[in-house]
């Protein structure tokens, strides 16, 4: 568990209490404020990888949780994952083979940057938008949504778009992120279908 930004506390605490990244309280932040995963709502991850939101996701459901990266995720207890694009087919048949119906889908993943802001903020809205055809494609009726963005150019018709699919859709900046930080979440309930 790395972190190309230090050692600061949040990094710290992570360590401490056995998450593999500060993201967990990230996680556990959206959660407090808008219980977007129920006690049996399966849940999909995608970007999971190091597998610090799975390790949260499987404390918030007793139901079934598969993460989705291009890594490889170490093994945890009560989570499948599949090593896979989020935008292959088979990817998605795998999900909706072994879940059935799926309730929530999260996504905190984000490109390797490159420190060219207009680039980056590109890069970053096309795999928000890959993220929200994914949840188009295998969310049920009703369904919740929440993923990482940046605020920037390009994030305005993202969030218009993610608004044509789900009843409630709000943003939320949380404590966890790095401070000088342009990250926010876009959080969706209620998936139209």
């Amino acid at each position: 568990m790395g972190s190309q930004w230090g050692y600061d506390k949040t990094y710290m605490r992570a360590k401490h209490e056995g998450y593999r990244s500060r993201a967990a309280y990230k996680l556990l932040e959206i959660q407090k404020k808008f219980e977007i995963i129920r006690r049996d709502d399966n849940v999909v991850d995608l970007g999971a990888a190091p597998g610090s939101w799975l390790q949260v996701i499987r404390t918030l459901t007793d139901a079934r949780v598969v993460g989705i990266d291009l890594n490889p995720i170490a093994p945890l207890e009560g989570v499948e994952t599949i090593e896979g694009d989020l935008n292959d087919k088979e990817v998605q048949e795998q999900v909706t083979a072994l879940l059935g119906i799926v309730n929530v889908v999260v996504c905190d993943a984000a490109p390797k940057l490159s420190g060219h802001k207009s680039y980056d903020q590109a890069r970053i809205i096309e795999l928000n938008e890959q993220a929200l055809a994914f949840a188009c494609r295998v969310l049920k009726h009703g369904g919740n949504f929440a993923v990482k963005s940046f605020q920037g150019t390009d994030f305005p018709d993202f969030y218009a778009d993610v608004k044509t699919h789900f009843h409630a859709v709000k943003t939320m900046n949380t404590q966890s992120s790095r401070k000088g930080s342009t990250e926010l979440y876009v959080i969706a309930k209620n998936f139209y279908g």
